[in-house]
This record gives C-alpha cells, sequence and structure tokens, in this order.
C-alpha cells in the first residue's frame, strides 16, 4: 500500500540526492586545502546512497548500481596504501606527497596535490564500509545483500 507522501519523497530525493552528491564532490575536493577530504565526502556520498536506497527499494536501486560496495572498500584500501607507498620510489618517508598548479579545461588552474590520492582511498573506504554495514542489517539480515555479494 503506497503512503500519501509516496510522490512527496520520490519527488524530493531526485533533488536532495543531487545536492548531497555534489556537495560531497566539493568536499573531497577541498580537503587538502580546506576542512573536508575524503572522510566527509565518503559520509555526504553514503548518505546520498541511502536515501535512494530508503526511497526506491534495495531491489531496484541494486537493477541501476549494481556496486559491490566490499569491492569498493577494498579498492579504496588498496588506493590509500600504495598512494603511501609511492613515496618510497622517490626515496621519501612514507605518505610524503607533493603538489602543484595545474591548468584543467573548464575549471582553470587548481591546486592539486598527491594527497588527493590518499583521500580517493579513504572516500572509497568511507562508501564501501558505511554501505556495506548499513545495507547488510537492512536486508532481512543480511541475505539478500550476502546473495548478491557472494558472502554467506
Amino acid at each position: 500500500m503506497k503512503q500519501p507522501n509516496d510522490l512527496i519523497l520520490r519527488t524530493t530525493t531526485h533533488l536532495i540526492a543531487f545536492i548531497l552528491l555534489g556537495f560531497s564532490i566539493y568536499l573531497f575536493f577541498a580537503g587538502h586545502n580546506a576542512p573536508g577530504g575524503g572522510f566527509i565526502g565518503g559520509l555526504m556520498t553514503s548518505a546520498a546512497f541511502i536515501l535512494m536506497y530508503m526511497t526506491y527499494g534495495y531491489d531496484k536501486i541494486k537493477k541501476i548500481l549494481p556496486i559491490n560496495f566490499r569491492m569498493v572498500a577494498v579498492t579504496g584500501l588498496l588506493v590509500a596504501v600504495l598512494s603511501g607507498l609511492g613515496s618510497f620510489v622517490f626515496q621519501e618517508p612514507f605518505l610524503s606527497h607533493t603538489s602543484g598548479y595545474f591548468e584543467i579545461p573548464l575549471l582553470g588552474e587548481k591546486h592539486l596535490a598527491t594527497a588527493m590520492l590518499f583521500d580517493l582511498g579513504v572516500y572509497l573506504v568511507v562508501v564501501g564500509v558505511t554501505l556495506t554495514i548499513i545495507l547488510s542489517i537492512t536486508t532481512d539480515s543480511g541475505d539478500e545483500f550476502n546473495k548478491d555479494t557472494g558472502v554467506s
């Protein structure tokens, strides 16, 4: 049975999820110069995904976004560790980073740092772990979720 506010929830979810995802990208890129970074950006992205799962249901979102969030977390951890190990190639201490100004089409000159690679890893770990935990809790003791990810 549909709720009277179902239409309102679905309509506002489009806008709110778009705003959350846009703000998470802003926070991610602002992280090396201002408050923000991979952790809070990942939490904002997770909030947008959770809102979509709550509004449209697990099965419908799983068809649209067939993402294995456990693999996202593992990939993020690998990116974070490799970004730290990359400094050894240049005989620098672990997690040393460098930065510079680069001309990016449509955005102009931007300050970029190798620390963003570590932030990307943190971002992916936070999204992967947050959604893995929440989806496994909310999908009937994790039965549907574990079936999709191949874990029993």
